[in-house]
């Protein structure tokens, strides 16, 4: 059996973890601000799982716990590669071991798994075990936090390999023999598309299966494989390639790499330049957007370090500009303006994956705080950091007036934190006021919004929250006041959600 080197190969999922699960990609999923997705990493046998865990947690061990992976395991019988083999007609080269039954398991494994179940206690605050129906709940449990992207990396053998679908799974490490039918379900696992950041999934493998995969492909045909394709290599995305299925009368259909769609981008709308008139910016618009869909792609291959032609200044300088002509475009459609965006796709989301956050900033300010002589240059680079992000547009004033109150006793993080508290009571109290709103009503609610990561917009907690309303007013008029409400609570909300840790 050709096992993986355990410390190297941990040490590269550990090193490419962010790239290949697109940490720095944010998205929302059930009213909740996500950062990035999660992973499978599926191992050929019972025993090389408990290397890996063991491992996992040795490598994890001095890890800051905002920086700690976290690691879930689950297995219920062993069968290991070898049997597989040797057992065709298996689901095609899979055991179906979701019985979420551990009676099979020998004294050593099932040892094993308590403890690493102890570990997902601690790390959860529940309370499973190995035994029957307890483990039960724990299978459930896992599937559920692995959905909602609580679990970094679920380590299996068999399990989750078939028929499980989460959206939020976008990478599948793998250190075991797949084949036939059973590798098409587990490589479907990654696939589930979610929104324009996630439009395909990562299989990387520590063993060639390139060979079973394509043997997989040609042999179930379009039926089996309809949720596989295979991307193109790393020099196609970068230098373009000939579309072979796309031929016209004229031939095939080319299709432009991202070198050629940055070259033309650089040409054409300088970093720094204002983009003038209506049509230019549609050009933009369009040639930009071309150029992240397949900068999404290329940031998963390795070789795309280094070789990416834009600095990170150049992207926020484009970042900026895009941001600005959509926030321009949608004001002109609430006005006489034709809406202008018929024929025009904005990348919102591809936009807000490479997104500058709060943290960055931060190390921009103590940089710029360190530096007496007051450097304009390093004030210039975090107004065109924050200009550069959906996100952070909204704290532009915030941070700017923290900047401003900052002296030479100044502790950047810790009097942010005080900063932020104090200016978001504040506001709060500016709107309580202005609105006429029940005080203590209204700080549940808010406190709700903060807990449960949105606003609610329906229920009776934004009624409790309203003032009387005479029964002389016009028609229509608790409606508006309630619209008027939630739209300041909501901006209030998007301001201060994630740059107070989801507390109030």
């Amino acid at each position: 059996t050709i096992y993986l080197v355990f410390k190297g190969g941990l040490v590269y999922i550990r090193e490419h973890f962010d790239q290949k699960t697109k940490r720095n990609s944010f998205y929302k999923l059930k009213d909740r601000r996500l950062a990035g997705f999660n992973s499978i990493f599926a191992v050929s046998s019972i025993d090389v799982a408990k290397k890996y865990y063991t491992e996992f947690k040795k490598q994890l061990a001095g890890v800051p716990s905002d920086k700690k992976l976290k690691i879930a395991m689950i297995f219920s019988f062993g069968v290991n590669d070898e049997e597989l083999d040797l057992s065709a007609g298996q689901a095609g080269g899979m055991i179906d071991e979701n019985s979420e039954d551990t009676s099979g398991l020998d004294f050593s494994s099932r040892d094993f798994l308590e403890n690493a179940i102890v570990d997902y206690n601690k790390m959860f605050g529940t309370s499973y075990d190995t035994s029957s129906d307890k483990f039960q709940n724990y299978y459930k449990d896992v599937s559920e936090r692995v959905k909602n992207r609580e679990v970094d990396i679920l380590l299996v053998v068999n399990m989750f390999l078939t028929g499980f679908d989460a959206t939020t799974l976008n990478t599948l490490w793998v250190d075991k023999n797949l084949r036939l039918h059973g590798l098409l379900q587990a490589f479907s696992r990654t696939n589930r598309i979610l929104n324009t950041v996630k439009t395909f999934g990562n299989i990387v493998c520590f063993r060639n299966l390139e060979k079973a995969t394509n043997e997989s492909i040609a042999l179930f045909g379009d039926k089996e494989a309809s949720g596989i394709v295979l991307l193109k290599s790393y020099e196609e995305y970068y230098n373009g390639y000939k579309d072979l299925s796309a031929g016209q009368a004229g031939g095939d259909k080319e299709i432009r790499g991202y070198k050629s769609l940055v070259e033309e981008l650089l040409e054409k709308f300088p970093v720094g330049e204002r983009i003038m008139g209506e049509q230019n910016q549609k050009d933009f618009i369009r040639l930009y957007s071309g150029v992240l869909r397949v900068r999404n792609i290329l940031v998963t291959f390795d070789e795309f370090a280094g070789n990416e032609i834009l600095t990170d200044r150049d992207i926020q300088d484009y970042h900026s500009a895009y941001i600005d002509i959509y926030n321009e475009f949608r004001k002109g459609e609430d006005t006489e303006k034709e809406n202008i965006n018929d024929d025009i796709v904005f990348e919102m989301e591809l936009i807000k994956q490479i997104e500058i956050n709060i943290d960055y900033v931060l190390t921009l300010v103590k940089t710029y705080h360190e530096d007496h002589v007051k450097n304009k240059e390093l004030l210039v680079d975090i107004n065109k950091a924050i200009d550069s992000s959906v996100e952070l547009r909204n704290k532009k004033d915030l941070i700017n007036q923290f900047i401003a109150s900052l002296d030479i006793n100044s502790v950047v993080d810790d009097d942010w934190q005080k900063f932020v508290e104090k200016k978001k009571i504040d506001e709060l109290e500016r709107i309580i006021e202005s609105e006429n709103l029940d005080h203590v009503e209204t700080y549940k609610f808010v406190k709700n919004a903060f807990r449960n990561g949105n606003v609610s917009t329906t229920g009776t907690a934004i009624a409790k929250i309203l003032p009387p309303v005479s029964r002389f007013s016009p028609g229509g008029e608790r409606m508006k006041k309630r619209e008027s409400v939630l739209d300041k609570l909501t901006r209030f909300f998007e301001r201060f959600f994630d740059i107070s840790g989801g507390k109030l």
